[in-house]
């Protein structure tokens, strides 16, 4: 892998170190939770312990927040959501900010933010829901001085732990392989968020959840000066907020009293067949991000997973431009905003 410690300076991205707002996005599974929390265990950020989905789920739900009838609809059930709850905002502060404040998905996520980091005392705010990583132009478009952190964890893993989680619903025919379609899906976002990030230069930075956990000290030290932030690590561990303290594992083996080995799960929970077909259906992303590559999928079924692969990547992208571009696209948002 690269060196995961090169990193511009806060003066190279030509923002000033300490302002911006930050953005921890990454493929569900991938360790976004625990880096967040680590900033926000690291002092000086808001403390708001909730994915936002203002791009990926409110906008394409409510439509152009530009009109009032949309802003209208959106505070009478944003206000009825776990968000809210645990924002400790007051609803007429809300309203206000909503309705006379708000021209945009970006107006209004840095404003509830802000007036979040006002009445906790603290300048920054941070932002992490995973599926806006495939929003990164829309992002930056409405929030121009966001910096963008990309997290990147093994396919393997993040397909047996989203598995586990049972996030993903093969089509029928593949409804015993539901460990291929997850790292379908991290290969689909990690490529896609790639490409959008690398188009932003030095507001965009990527790092390794290995590396985050093999070298927490280092790996913290390096983004703390991409956003011009102290990430002590020893203060992070000492606040400990939410799983920092108590890891958001799919696996109990906390609860069993056992260490906490999030690396190289895969190894041991998957099959030799699912081994080998995962491996070939990643190998050109994971070999393109400095993971190893070890086995063979068969010659009998490389056609086959050939044609799962180009199935599944024109679901996703179909499905995410019907919700963004379409009113029948909305459809295909969850139901309820939590």
């Amino acid at each position: 892998m690269d060196n995961p410690w090169a990193v511009a300076t806060p003066e190279q991205t030509g923002h000033p170190p300490g302002h911006a707002p930050v953005f921890v996005l990454g493929a569900p599974r991938s360790g976004t939770t625990l880096l967040y929390h680590m900033l926000l265990s690291a002092g000086g950020f808001a403390v708001f312990r909730a994915e936002t989905h203002v791009f990926d789920l409110l906008g394409p739900r409510f439509g152009d927040f530009g009109k009032l009838r949309n802003r209208r609809r959106l505070l009478r059930q944003w206000l009825d959501t776990k968000s809210f709850q645990v924002s400790g905002l007051d609803a007429t502060r809300v309203e206000d900010l909503v309705l006379n404040q708000c021209h945009g998905r970006g107006d209004f996520l840095r404003k509830i933010m802000e007036e979040i980091a006002r009445s906790q005392q603290v300048e920054r705010w941070a932002e992490c829901t995973p599926d806006h990583l495939l929003y990164l132009a829309e992002i930056k478009k409405e929030i121009p001085d966001a910096l963008i952190i990309h997290i990147i964890r093994d396919g393997r893993d993040v397909a047996v732990s989203a598995a586990k989680q049972g996030w993903f619903h093969p089509l029928p025919w593949d409804r015993h392989r539901d460990v291929l379609v997850a790292g379908l899906y991290w290969e689909w976002a990690v490529t896609k968020g790639r490409r959008l990030g690398l188009s932003l230069g030095a507001d965009y930075r990527e790092i390794r959840f290995e590396h985050l956990f093999s070298h927490p000290k280092e790996t913290l030290a390096s983004l703390g000066r991409f956003i011009g932030h102290d990430l002590d690590y020893e203060r992070i561990r000492q606040v400990g907020i939410g799983s920092v303290s108590n890891p958001n594992t799919s696996f109990a083996l906390v609860a069993e009293g056992k260490d906490f080995a999030p690396i190289g799960r895969w190894q041991e929970q998957l099959g030799t067949e699912d081994k080998a077909a995962l491996e070939y259906l990643l190998a050109d992303t994971l070999t393109a991000l400095g993971y190893p590559v070890s086995a063979s999928s068969g010659k009998r079924k490389e056609s086959e997973l050939r044609r799962m692969k180009a199935i599944y990547f024109r679901q996703f992208e179909t499905k995410q431009w019907l919700k963004s571009h379409t009113a029948l696209g909305r459809l295909l948002v969850r139901t309820a905003i939590v």
